[in-house]
């Protein structure tokens, strides 16, 4: 019988932030996914460099893959250097993929990276979020709420 899965990810060193996806998309679920890299891919990650900004996550077939996130190459790499925007196929299980399809499918949900880390073991991970998008007036509504955190936050500080 399998382990349960943690709640949250052992995350170790954090390369890259998508800090937008928060804003633009209500989470729903997040995924723990393992990312095929080439060697080049994963010194240059190790070396801090990469961007999820305007990435995004796909099914095709029984697959996900990663698009337009970029990975710069790699500085000392040679001829065998790789493509920095290339498509990268992530890790998933069976079941995972499936859910994850029926998602996007049937309910119209986005996949988004949500970070790209190194976990404990030294792999490097992608948390993918299952989100659903917003619209203009729930952007302002969350504006609206974390600038009443701030101003709390600021208050409660103020008279000790």
């Amino acid at each position: 019988m399998a382990r349960p899965k943690p709640a949250t990810f052992d995350k170790v060193k954090t390369v890259a932030e998508n800090r937008r996806a928060r804003f633009d998309y209500f989470i729903e679920q997040t995924f723990e996914a393992g990312i095929a890299l080439t060697g080049t891919e994963v010194k240059s990650l190790r070396s801090g460099e990469g961007s999820i900004a305007e990435s995004y996550a796909e099914v095709k077939g029984a697959e996900v893959w990663l698009v337009n996130a970029n990975i710069p190459e790699f500085s000392h790499g040679n001829r065998f250097n790789h493509e920095p925007k290339r498509p990268r196929k992530l890790l998933l299980h069976e079941r995972e993929i499936n859910k994850l399809t029926g998602a996007v499918e049937r309910q119209g949900m986005t996949l988004v990276p949500l970070s790209v880390y190194f976990n404990g073991k030294g792999r490097a991970k992608v948390e993918l979020a299952l989100a659903k998008g917003k619209q203009a007036h729930d952007k302002r509504e969350t504006i609206k709420e974390r600038d009443w955190k701030r101003d709390a936050q600021r208050i409660m500080r103020e008279r000790g």
